[in-house]
């Protein structure tokens, strides 16, 4: 696994944390594809290109009272494709008002070219989150 995807990483993961769209659509490519396996209701199965995830990911922090306050990996795999980073990992946080904390297991699937996320694949329950379910 080379720096760079490691650095995508970190950085990905900084931009989730601080809930901040903007830092998050700056690591993908104009035309990337951010899918959702797990679909949240409401909200699409992926994301065509920068601006939309910048815009959708706004919409989602906007939407939701969780608030993710820490990402552990739990393993980062190598791939024989040097462009795949596949991270397993856990997403804590806290429910705002007061309603309880929160630890979701993930798997994120990233493509990495020139740089910038290509291609993403998030499989989160988010909706665990707030004790619901994500379709399937």
């Amino acid at each position: 696994m080379t720096e760079p995807l490691l650095d995508i990483l970190a950085r990905y993961r900084q931009a989730m944390l601080a809930l901040d769209a903007d830092a998050l659509a700056d690591l993908y490519a104009p035309d990337a594809v951010h899918e959702f396996p797990f679909r949240f209701p409401g909200f699409p199965a992926r994301y065509e290109g920068r601006e939309a995830v910048r815009a959708g990911y706004q919409a989602a922090w906007a939407a939701t009272p969780a608030r993710p306050t820490e990402v552990t990996e739990t393993a980062v795999h190598r791939s024989t494709d040097p462009e795949v980073l596949v991270v397993e990992q856990t997403v804590r946080g806290e429910i705002t008002g007061g309603h309880g904390e929160f630890a979701i297991a993930g798997l994120l699937v990233m493509r990495v070219r020139d740089g910038l996320i290509v291609h993403a694949r998030d499989y989160m329950d988010g909706l665990a989150a707030t004790g619901g379910r994500a379709d399937r």
